[in-house]
């Protein structure tokens, strides 16, 4: 938008003073006549901005032309700083805008805070191009018309389709209810469902993508967190897994939490008691792991796994309180 060009136009001149057309040009990927007819509009807005000719001539502002930007340390400026070159966002079509974000913030900032930062965050390298054996660290590439196109279904809550191409298969077009973005090791994964059931696409797989005027299938909040480790879980396990919420005494927390998969979640009660939301193999694992906490846990859900627990106490208490055969006759 024509707008945020002209706001990049004055932060560009800000931080580094004299530019010729041909420099904003190429920083701002526009032609040489759209700046020239910008800083024009910038003159009419009352912008001090004006022109030096001759070789070493170029666009300036005037001196002193300059906000502040309070309430910020230098580490939190610094944190913003070193933002800037992650590549989550580069994945999911916002590289441009956190850079645009940045180069504001830092340019709001008081001068000395301003460059006392900027001197610190080119001390720190995030997410080099090569390890220390030289191997390339070759991230993935996003077309932004996709990313884009992904990004606005996701946060506008519509439905979404994508030319997928899967592993050792054709591509070919799904329509999905897209939950979230995920990234991890600079790969980016959408998360949605495909009817029913959870599905986990590759961001460098979609091929194109595009969003629809129907709502997304969803619930109004997510977890995001609690769905990609579900999603990691049910990958290494190569199927479906056995989710169980369980009150259990605390001291007995950290044991159980070691015979499950995962650990989905976990809150305090008001009597010190945790609940815990955890990942078994199979029903099987459930019964056997649950069945060895009796009384130190209670199985809130599912109930048929409850139930199973309550008829196996139930044989176990009828078993022991009948006379046993073998029991000598006082």
């Amino acid at each position: 938008m024509r707008a945020d060009r002209l706001v990049s136009l004055v932060l560009l001149l800000r931080q580094r003073g004299r530019m010729t057309a041909e420099a904003l040009a190429r920083e701002l990927e526009v032609s040489t006549r759209t700046v020239l007819r910008d800083m024009e509009a910038l003159s009419a807005a009352g912008v001090p901005v004006y022109a030096e000719r001759g070789r070493h001539g170029g666009f300036a502002l005037l001196p002193d032309f300059r906000t502040a930007l309070t309430g910020l340390t230098h580490d939190e400026a610094l944190a913003l700083l070193v933002a800037g070159s992650r590549r989550g966002a580069q994945l999911f079509g916002l590289g441009s805008a956190l850079a645009s974000a940045v180069l504001k913030v830092v340019d709001a900032l008081p001068e000395g805070l301003r460059e006392t930062a900027a001197g610190a965050a080119q001390r720190l390298l995030v997410d080099p191009e090569t390890d220390l054996l030289a191997r390339p660290v070759a991230p993935e590439e996003v077309p932004d018309a996709v990313a884009t196109e992904v990004r606005r279904a996701v946060f506008g809550g519509h439905r979404l389709r994508i030319y997928y191409a899967a592993v050792n298969q054709p591509p070919k077009w799904r329509t999905v209810d897209p939950i979230g973005l995920v990234t991890v090791r600079d790969q980016g994964y959408l998360l949605a469902k495909r009817g029913m059931e959870d599905r986990t696409y590759r961001l460098s797989r979609v091929l194109a993508a595009e969003q629809l005027d129907e709502p997304a299938q969803r619930s109004d909040s997510v977890d995001l967190d609690r769905a990609w480790r579900e999603r990691e879980v049910r990958f290494r396990t190569g199927g479906d897994v056995t989710s169980v919420l369980v009150r259990v005494d605390e001291g007995r927390r950290d044991h159980l939490v070691s015979i499950a998969l995962a650990l989905y979640g976990e809150q305090t009660d008001a009597d010190g008691s945790l609940r815990l939301t955890l990942a078994f193999q199979d029903p099987r694992h459930a019964r056997w792991a649950l069945w060895q906490y009796a009384p130190d846990a209670e199985v809130l859900e599912p109930s048929w796994l409850r139930d199973t627990l309550r008829d196996r106490a139930r044989a176990v208490t009828a078993r022991y309180d009948s006379p046993s055969c073998d029991a000598p006759t006082p």
